[in-house]
Order: C-alpha cells, then sequence, then structure tokens
C-alpha cells in the first residue's frame, strides 16, 4: 500500500437526509471506509442555461483506488441528483496507519 492508493471523494447532496443515507449505505457495503457528513452549504452553479443558487450538504468519503469503482456505482445509484458531482482526489500523504485502516476497510471481503 502506498499513499496513491488511497482517495478522497468529494459529491453534495441536497440535504442532512439524502447524507446520512448514502453515507451509511457506502460504509456498511465497504465501499469507503469513513464518510464525513458537512455543515450544510450554498452552492451556485450555472444548470440548463440558469444560475442556480441552493443548499447542499457536501460529503468527503475516503476510500481506495481498487474500491473507487463499486464506490462510484453505489454513489450513482443513490444519488438523488440527474448529474452528481463526483470528484475524486488521490491522497498524496497521510499517517501510514491511517491510510493503511482505510485500505483495510474498503477491501472485498469474502463471506462466510
Amino acid at each position: 500500500m502506498n499513499e496513491q492508493d488511497v482517495l478522497l471523494v468529494i459529491t453534495n447532496v441536497p440535504n442532512l437526509a439524502a447524507a446520512e443515507r448514502i453515507a451509511t449505505a457506502l460504509v456498511e457495503e465497504g465501499a469507503a471506509a469513513c464518510v464525513n457528513v458537512l455543515a450544510e452549504c450554498m452552492s451556485m452553479y450555472r444548470w440548463h442555461g440558469k444560475i442556480e443558487r441552493t443548499s447542499e450538504v457536501p460529503l468527503l468519503i475516503k476510500t481506495t483506488r481498487a474500491a473507487y469503482p463499486r464506490l462510484e456505482s453505489s454513489l450513482r445509484s443513490l444519488h438523488p441528483y440527474e448529474l452528481p458531482e463526483i470528484i475524486a482526489l488521490p491522497v498524496s500523504a497521510g499517517l501510514p496507519e491511517y491510510l493503511n485502516w482505510v485500505v483495510q476497510e474498503t477491501q472485498v471481503r469474502k463471506q462466510t
């Protein structure tokens, strides 16, 4: 494992209920080791030719390159937006024990 194996994935959802539902599902299925549900913020963006202003709840999701395809698939199916923001950033450095924990928590577990 090296630092480049760990990713920080960012998305925004419309409300706390959606944030909690998505965060719980991603951690339960092992697609994410941890999801931080942040405080509501205001987002401004252009959508279908109009400037939109809305409240959103940001999620910071810790996963790995190996688990990313599972995470993206789940996030796309759980996300209420037509075109969800899903941005993955490589982690260039971090506490080795924490990064190892992220890797361990996102490994596919064998059913017994």
